[in-house]
């Protein structure tokens, strides 16, 4: 093979590589991807169920499911179960994160607090937070406390661990930085340990909304008249399929909403992090 041929080559398959990224950088081409990929994934279940090779009763085709939801929209039972269960996941977030980093402060600059609060948190963080869901209807009954405090307890442990671990992770040099700077433990706590803790504590907080939705499903479908989890568990017991999958699609939705708020916070507030 000729020098000549080998750069017409080279030159051709430059072109063609070219020519595939569609004149697109890598963020658009990432994105691209990103909305791509569910999209296929419903065009081979469509086809699928157009084909007969999946079971329709048990797995309904995506047309179905969105003309499901579609009636859903239309009744404004959507609304009514989403406005529910964002309700519930906002309260219990709020009051596990707020105590969450509040303690994991405090954890993390004061021994005294780490030595009294680390054996409680060990020791309670392994009971699984489902487990205690009949706890607290006995205490609480069936109504909207119960549920959000059972999120809040989801919420609480990942955020006081993870802001505890980023106060002890600090370099040491910063605190004697700040004692040579005559800074009270105030001044440190307030101009150090947050701003050093808040990548960790952004680690915590995301663990904690996906926690959120996974409990709150569960508590829905106890003692609830509305929710996201409840119509799952009706679903369930009328054997509504479509409804079924129209529940886990807005759980699906949730989800990735509230990740990609609690995405956008940290870019905010920690501009200073890379994003791989």
């Amino acid at each position: 093979m000729t020098s000549t041929t080998m750069q017409k080559i080279i030159t051709i398959h430059g072109l063609q590589a070219e020519s595939l990224h569609m004149g697109l950088n890598p963020q658009q081409r990432q994105r691209l991807l990103a909305v791509g990929s569910p999209l296929a994934l419903l065009c081979i279940w469509q086809l699928l169920d157009v084909l007969g090779w999946i079971d329709s009763k048990d797995f309904p085709a995506p047309s179905t499911i969105l003309f499901t939801m579609y009636d859903h929209l239309l009744s404004g039972a959507l609304w009514v179960d989403i406005k529910a269960s964002l309700y519930r996941i906002s309260l219990g977030f709020l009051f596990g994160a707020v105590p969450g980093i509040i303690i994991g402060l405090s954890v993390g600059l004061f021994p005294v607090v780490r030595r009294i609060v680390e054996p409680l948190v060990y020791s309670t963080y392994s009971i699984p937070k489902l487990a205690i869901l009949p706890l607290l209807m006995l205490i609480f009954g069936l109504g909207e406390t119960e549920k959000i405090i059972l999120i809040a307890l989801g919420v609480v442990y990942p955020v006081l661990i993870n802001t505890s671990a980023g106060v002890l992770e600090l370099d040491s040099r910063y605190l004697d930085v700040a004692k040579n700077f005559g800074a009270s433990k105030l001044d440190y706590y307030r101009t150090v340990a947050i701003p050093g803790a808040i990548p960790m504590m952004f680690t915590g907080l995301k663990i904690g909304v996906a926690e959120a939705l996974l409990l709150i499903v569960a508590a829905e479908m106890v003692g609830a008249q509305s929710g996201i989890g409840y119509r799952i568990w009706m679903s369930y017991e009328v054997y509504d399929m479509p409804t079924m999958f129209v529940s886990f699609l807005l759980m699906s939705a949730l989800g990735y909403i509230l990740s990609v708020l609690v995405d956008e916070l940290e870019t905010l507030i920690v501009p200073w992090k890379q994003k791989s």
